[in-house]
């Protein structure tokens, strides 16, 4: 459970720091693949896809950053150290030049996924601390949209 301390203010509890931690690392994993995606793309439509991974890349980028501040503030510890990462449950790329359907479905794929995992522990975090739970939304929308964008490259009418 969260303390009040005086001394030290609003301190998350165990479960809370871990759910902000499994988000913060599947934010860095989404960024470190959106780069990868976006060096490596070729094919159809590569320009447009080409700025909507930079676009993904910033967006993790901003939101771990977020929830990275949010668990200092609630006196928590973040983790974004490769090893850490590289434990991420988020799909790995695979290597080299990748086509830009293939692309828009590893990345689709990895959105949604993380897109769930906030939505998975948004009841616990809003249980606990409402204000942290506002940041899971801004980050749903944000991701759940990127998806929609994403997933609408290889659909037809």
């Amino acid at each position: 459970m969260s303390t009040l301390d005086s001394s030290v203010g609003y301190r998350a509890s165990t479960t809370l720091a871990g759910h902000l931690q499994r988000i913060l690392v599947d934010l860095i994993a989404l960024q470190l693949n959106a780069k990868q995606a976006h060096w490596n793309v070729v094919g159809h439509n590569f320009r447009d896809l080409h700025l909507q991974l930079d676009e993904i890349v910033d967006i993790a980028r901003t939101a771990g950053d977020t929830i990275a501040e949010r668990m200092r503030a609630l006196d928590a510890v973040p983790d974004g150290r490769p090893a850490i990462v590289a434990g991420s449950d988020q799909p790995v790329l695979a290597p080299g030049e990748q086509d830009t359907s293939a692309t828009v479905h590893a990345m689709t794929e990895q959105l949604r996924k993380l897109a769930a995992v906030v939505r998975e522990v948004h009841d616990e975090v809003d249980a606990e601390d409402p204000s942290t739970s506002d940041l899971l939304h801004t980050i749903i929308t944000e991701i759940e949209q990127q998806a929609w964008m994403m997933s609408a490259e290889n659909r037809g009418a």
